[in-house]
């Protein structure tokens, strides 16, 4: 078996144990075996609040890494960069700060959501593409516009955790990402949006791997460049937005799962979008259950998490941001 088939069952199989772990360990223990044989009997109490409470988090935070993952994947490949994420280029706090907007001008649109963060997402993509393109698009301005984007959008959402000089104790889930009290209608919305948009960016993945090539070679063998980029963007865009409304705003995470599956599956999306989706819920709830039982009874964030171990990864990318995208 070669690298690419051990990669694929590696993570697979740590995707499963991790996911077993993360369901039995908390405020309420319970083994393994326990935990399966109560959610098919439903007759364990201690198993009842596990599926209540636990379980939905653990699904949100496993498509919110997939979600993450695969946008990334489709960001670079618009982009033709390995520095391109949603969380670095500011689409994950467009989405977040136009939903917390209207959201609080008309409180009764809050199932509507999802929409306006797609919205948000769509806006901040727009500028970071208008504030970028000169000449064509080069890697390090689009970073370095997507950083002011992001740090904008952040520090505007930031504002509605404050009236005048007090701070609001009730802060919204869509700029604190905070993966606690998830509920059955957080894992809908997330198998509705994500699902849809994980079987579009694997539909799409020959377009990716076309935008790989100069745009003459890819027009000559009939890629419509133009069209392809706004579709795959959109793609990206709602991924990125559903992941920001339902889990907050986690950074980095786009950034550093496309690279490292490229070194373990390739480049060919086909595979490689699939399997970052796989790595990137993989590391969302390793992240999420490490923070939420290392200090326990206090939790520390899966963004915070994230944070620390994405900074230094961007700088890594950074140092290497003149190799050929893709090789």
């Amino acid at each position: 078996m070669n690298k690419k088939v051990w990669s694929i069952w590696g993570v697979i199989v740590l995707l499963i144990a991790v996911t077993v772990y993360s369901a039995s360990t908390g405020s309420i223990k319970v083994g393994g075996l326990e935990l399966i044989q109560g959610l098919f009997t439903g007759t364990n109490k201690q198993v009842e609040v596990i599926r209540d409470l636990r379980l939905p988090r653990i699904i949100v935070a496993l498509f919110v890494g997939a979600a993450l993952a695969v946008s990334g994947v489709l960001l670079q490949a618009v982009m033709r960069s390995s520095l391109a994420d949603a969380g670095v280029i500011g689409i994950s706090s467009g989405a977040g700060f136009v939903s917390v907007l209207t959201v609080s001008i008309f409180p009764n649109l809050f199932f509507w959501m999802p929409l306006f963060a797609c919205l948000g997402g769509a806006l901040a993509c727009f500028l970071v593409y208008s504030f970028s393109w000169k000449s064509g698009l080069i890697p390090i301005r689009i970073i370095l516009v997507g950083i002011a984007i992001n740090a904008t959008f952040s520090g505007l959402g930031q504002s509605f955790n404050y009236r005048g000089s007090y701070a609001v104790t009730s802060i919204n889930q869509a700029v604190t990402s905070i993966l606690t009290m998830k509920n059955w209608g957080d894992v809908h919305i997330m198998l509705v949006y994500g699902t849809i948009g994980l079987l579009l960016a694997w539909l799409l993945s020959p377009w990716c791997n076309l935008l790989a090539l100069q745009d003459k070679s890819a027009k000559n063998v009939g890629l419509h460049v133009s069209r392809a980029r706004l579709w795959i963007s959109a793609i990206a865009v709602l991924l990125a937005a559903v992941a920001t409304a339902i889990g907050g705003l986690i950074a980095f995470v786009g950034l550093l799962v496309p690279h490292i599956a490229r070194l373990l599956v390739g480049s060919d999306h086909k595979v490689l979008i699939p399997f970052s989706a796989l790595a990137g819920a993989l590391l969302i709830l390793t992240a999420d259950t490490l923070g939420r039982t290392v200090l326990a009874p206090a939790e520390i964030p899966a963004s915070i998490i994230m944070t620390v171990i994405g900074g230094p990864f961007l700088i890594f990318l950074l140092r290497k941001s003149d190799r050929v995208y893709g090789h």
